[in-house]
């Protein structure tokens, strides 16, 4: 089965990482050395980012996943 891709999504949820993330004043290094996720890739929309994977970066920036999708 292909993946499906939707770009459009995928850059809204790259913004929204990239803003949480300077919020939180970490590098995208400081990211990947506290979570193992190499938030880069993500924040270009460059992958299909998993929902585990999503869940995951919410628990470090500290939002619940419905809280991350609002305005999306």
């Amino acid at each position: 089965m292909a993946q499906i891709r939707d770009q459009e999504l995928l850059q809204k949820i790259a913004l929204r990482l990239k803003r949480l993330r300077d919020k939180k004043g970490v590098s995208q290094e400081d990211v990947l050395n506290e979570t193992d996720i190499h938030i880069a890739r993500v924040e270009t929309a460059k992958v299909n980012v998993s929902v585990s994977t999503l869940s995951k970066l919410c628990a470090y920036f500290d939002v619940s996943l419905s809280e991350f999708f609002k305005g999306i």
